[in-house]
């Protein structure tokens, strides 16, 4: 299979960002709401301190539902094959070796990113390949860093095999507060690096499932970039 990467230079200057599309209508009823209540409350209290404050609070809430669902436009560089990105924006809580139960019945290696409220929610493809798998699977709605999560929450989950006939499993997991997991990528379909995997709302993790003999680049508490972090090399 042709390999899709684009090399470029990535810096933040050229990270232009722009609302994600998933966004759009959450951010207008957000918005409508809270202008709908200021405009009653100057209407009925006038320029109280109880309505700077509520004002005040508004404009904190409409900040950060804009900073969630911002969408930045990166490209990963230095692409080779059996490179393996960050799938999303957050904090790895978990690399380790564990028993893969609900595809591969074996052992992979498990490295996990979590994304907090102040993360970027979109998620990106991880590396390349054709999808020969893709499930969906109802759940629970625990907080996204605890260890259970993976294998109670609502999750989607893709396969993702190489062109050396390695395998990738990448599952978005829905989080406290996450309601809706949003899969662009779909089983048949070639996939590459730059691609847009899909969107978790509100709080969520996203769990990648590697060969045992990967070569696993971060470790437990690091930052991690979606589309610009390298996380292995298989």
């Amino acid at each position: 299979m042709k390999t899709f990467c684009i090399f470029a230079v990535e810096n933040a200057i050229n990270e232009r960002m722009k609302i994600h599309k998933e966004g759009h209508k959450i951010i207008l009823y957000t918005f409508g709401i809270l202008i709908l209540i200021n405009f009653t409350l100057y209407r009925v209290a006038g320029k109280t301190l109880f309505f700077y404050f509520f004002l005040l609070l508004s404009i904190g809430i409409a900040a950060m539902i804009i900073n969630f669902f911002r969408s930045p436009n990166r490209i990963f560089a230095n692409c080779r094959p059996g490179t393996v990105a960050a799938p999303a924006d957050g904090t790895v809580v978990v690399v380790e070796e564990v028993d893969e139960n609900e595809y591969f019945h074996d052992k992979r290696l498990q490295v996990s990113i979590f994304m907090s409220l102040f993360n970027a929610h979109v998620n990106w493809i991880p590396c390349e390949g054709k999808i020969i798998e893709h499930q969906y699977q109802p759940g629970r709605f625990l907080a996204a860093y605890l260890p259970k999560s993976s294998a109670e929450n609502e999750r989607s989950t893709i396969v993702i095999e190489l062109e050396n006939g390695e395998k990738i499993l990448a599952k978005q997991i829905a989080g406290a507060m996450a309601k809706r997991i949003v899969t662009y990528a779909k089983a048949g379909e070639y996939c590459r690096i730059n691609q847009q995997m899909g969107f978790i709302k509100f709080g969520s993790r996203v769990d990648l499932l590697l060969p045992l003999h990967a070569d696993v680049k971060v470790k437990p508490g690091e930052s991690v970039k979606g589309n610009r972090t390298l996380i292995a090399q298989i």
